[in-house]
């Protein structure tokens, strides 16, 4: 399920089947690091949006977490750890948080969710074929990263 108004609809009357929250972590950033921003922020959402397309009914995808590269990570984690304790408090079991900046792996310790890192891909630089090849793969093993966390329960 998206974060739209037809899909929050469905998620109030199917609530019980719906444990998991996707919440992909983007940075935003200016001057010279504005191209490797954009592209981490277009994978982690191509990755979302078809992580939430394979697990609708039990995912629910949220708008991007976004922060500015240059804000303090610990002023970024508490914002964070607020949108998780909400989520919780929501009745969510599982959190997933996906991100290609490789800040949030040196926070992880402090976050409830799991934490997902990529690396990012430069998308456009890439053709159309192998593109789709590669985000099917990165999907595949996602979705395995997802169901044993779900079967660890």
């Amino acid at each position: 399920m998206k974060w739209t108004a037809q899909d929050l609809d469905v998620y109030k009357s199917a609530k019980e089947y719906v444990d998991t929250a996707l919440l992909p972590l983007v940075p935003v950033a200016f001057g010279e690091e504005m191209g490797q921003s954009a592209s981490m922020s277009e994978y982690t959402g191509l990755l979302a949006s078809q992580l939430e397309r394979q697990f609708t009914g039990r995912l629910i995808l949220l708008p991007a977490f976004t922060y500015i590269q240059t804000e303090k990570i610990e002023e970024a984690v508490r914002r964070l750890n607020n949108w998780e304790e909400g989520l919780t408090a929501e009745g969510i079991k599982h959190i997933f948080l996906l991100t290609c900046d490789e800040n949030w792996r040196f926070e992880e310790n402090k976050l409830k969710g799991s934490l997902i890192w990529l690396p990012v891909l430069p998308l456009s630089s890439i053709e159309e074929q192998q593109r789709i090849t590669l985000v099917n793969g990165q999907i595949k093993q996602l979705m395995k990263l997802f169901t044993a966390k779900w079967n660890a329960d």
